[in-house]
């Protein structure tokens, strides 16, 4: 019988369809949308996935990226999102599972903008132990008009595809056949756990409402100190390093 476990480790994601109670989220989305507001204190951990625009007096932030909010707000370390992904995690990959970062990433409404097919590992440093679970929360209903998460199930040996930088200072993205992907709907609370190989994507929200994201990023508590020894405490520029 395949197990949340068993399809973690073979296909590289999986779909957990309720993490936290809308009590839970309504607790997230407020702290959520006070530091999305911010962009003071938000400004040297903030960026636009989407690139910047050519005519700085017409930016819209499409795809809002911030990294480590628990640096900002630590109380967001007390929710139970954070304890209840952290043991998921310790579930799937191992005891020595520790939260390595966390980031936020909106997709403001009637962008239409896509996040690309991407592999996160593509930006991590060589590490000898590649073991990751990346939690992808939605704090919205999320589906294919809003940009809800897709993946590819991971293939044999894994290998990490050439990546590029989207225009401007954007995302990294791959190039890939994607007749095999799979879209992931999910109500508020619910999320997804994949693996830094695991290929993945959003479409574009074309609605009038924000697609709101915590994302949850694990890994064994000695890579994370090998990361913090290499000066990698994910607040840099994004660039493929593997």
């Amino acid at each position: 019988m395949e197990t949340n476990k068993t399809k973690f480790l073979k296909e590289g994601y999986i779909r957990i369809e309720s993490l936290l109670s809308l009590s839970e989220v309504d607790v997230l989305r407020a702290i959520y949308d006070a530091i999305l507001q911010d962009k003071v204190k938000t400004a040297h951990l903030r960026s636009d996935l989407a690139g910047t625009e050519m005519n700085p007096h017409k930016k819209v932030e499409r795809i809002t990226q911030i990294m480590r909010p628990s640096s900002l707000v630590p109380e967001l370390l007390k929710t139970s999102a954070y304890k209840k992904a952290g043991l998921w995690a310790k579930d799937l990959l191992g005891e020595d599972m520790e939260l390595d970062f966390d980031m936020m990433i909106n997709k403001a409404p009637n962008t239409n903008t896509p996040t690309p097919w991407h592999q996160d590992a593509a930006y991590w440093i060589s590490m000898p132990d590649q073991r990751s679970a990346s939690c992808w929360i939605a704090l919205d209903k999320v589906f294919k008009e809003n940009g809800c998460m897709w993946f590819i199930p991971k293939t044999v040996g894994n290998p990490i595809l050439p990546h590029k930088n989207m225009p401007n200072g954007g995302a990294l993205f791959c190039e890939t056949d994607t007749s095999q992907a799979e879209s992931i709907p999910l109500l508020p609370g619910g999320c997804t756990f994949h693996d830094g190989h695991t290929l993945h994507f959003s479409q574009g929200n074309t609605t009038d409402t924000q697609r709101r994201a915590l994302i949850l990023n694990f890994r064994p508590k000695k890579m994370i100190d090998y990361e913090r020894e290499q000066g990698v405490d994910h607040t840099g520029e994004r660039k493929q390093r593997n």
